[in-house]
């Protein structure tokens, strides 16, 4: 899990280049909407671990979206403490309490994921479960950037 960190200066999300990670789809297959079906990648792994929606405090705001939020800024802090962008982002695993919050405010949550990350949509899976080790926490999220090389 993470754990409250002093502030990182996160840089702006920057448009892809052709070096950072391509996004997957079949022919034939329509395009996905907010994530991508596969990601291929070489360079430098960045992984965090099971990031939560805390401050440097380690103090939870209220609400799925803000828990959200704060925890989409956490993952570009420990991206960029890796050398990563949000652009070199391949996989987002979530893990969330209640499926219904995720689902509930869809326009909200992804205003708050483009704010942290701008419109680089990677592979992602949502997987609902009983809890989580911090109890205060709505979710938790793993991230896998690829830095090219």
């Amino acid at each position: 899990m993470s754990s409250p960190h002093k502030s990182v200066a996160i840089p702006e999300a920057a448009p892809d280049e052709d070096m950072g990670p391509t996004s997957l789809n079949p022919p034939g297959w329509p395009r996905p909407k907010g994530y991508a079906n596969g990601m291929a990648a070489q360079g430098k792994l960045v992984l965090t671990g099971g990031v939560v929606g805390w401050d440097q405090m380690g103090k939870f705001p209220d609400g799925f979206v803000a828990q959200a939020g704060r925890c989409f800024l956490n993952i570009r802090a420990i991206l960029a403490a890796g050398g990563a962008e949000p652009r070199h982002l391949v996989r987002l695993t979530w893990y969330v309490t209640d499926i219904e919050a995720y689902l509930a405010y869809p326009r909200e949550l992804g205003e708050a994921y483009r704010t942290a990350f701008g419109r680089h949509f990677p592979a992602m899976a949502v997987v609902e479960v009983k809890r989580l080790v911090e109890r205060a926490a709505l979710l938790e999220v793993e991230a896998t950037a690829v830095v090219p090389a």
